[in-house]
Formats: structure tokens, sequence, C-alpha cells
């Protein structure tokens, strides 16, 4: 879903898939990336993860570099609660606003 923001710039709610492992990583960081490139206020929503590892961390780790290179602040919404607490016994937490 994309929307426009009052300048009529895009503001995407962008959705992670089901499962995110090591084997969907770099699929999933190759569809992302062009959306995060268009949005202006890039939401990613997690609340469909339901199977995932540390390659998920990286992933936002990515995605919110790239957000960060473009100037821009990428927000994490609806977190599951597993990844909520791999982002703490990894120490990331704090840097994807868990």
């Amino acid at each position: 879903m994309v929307d426009l923001d009052p300048a009529g710039q895009a503001k995407s709610m962008i959705g992670l898939p089901e499962r995110l492992t090591m084997a969907e990583a770099s699929a999933t960081l190759a569809r992302l990336a062009p959306l995060l490139q268009a949005a202006t206020d890039p939401v990613l929503d997690a609340s469909a993860l339901r199977e995932m590892d540390t390659a998920a961390l990286a992933l936002l780790l990515a995605c919110q570099r790239q957000a960060a290179g473009q100037g821009r602040r990428l927000q994490l919404t609806g977190a599951p609660p597993k990844l909520k607490q791999l982002a703490q016994l990894y120490g990331v937490d704090a840097l994807l606003g868990l």
C-alpha cells in the first residue's frame, strides 16, 4: 500500500513476509530495496512475520541503513514477540526502535 503525504511524496507501508530466514533474506531484500527507495516515510510492517532467524535482524538493519543513506527514517511496526526477543538478545533492539 502506498499513500501520499501532503507534499505528494510516497509514504509506504511495506509488508514483511510470513517467513524470513537466511533462505529468504536475499530475495526479500531485493524486493524491499526499490520500495524503500520510493518511500519518503518508509514503514515496515512485521505483523505477518511468523518464522524468522537472525537473518531477519540483518535484513532490518540493511533496510535501516538504506533509508538513512537517503536521509529517511525507517519505522518498524507490528513486530512479533520473537523478533523483539532476537533483537534484545543481539543488542539491536534500540537500533530498530523495538
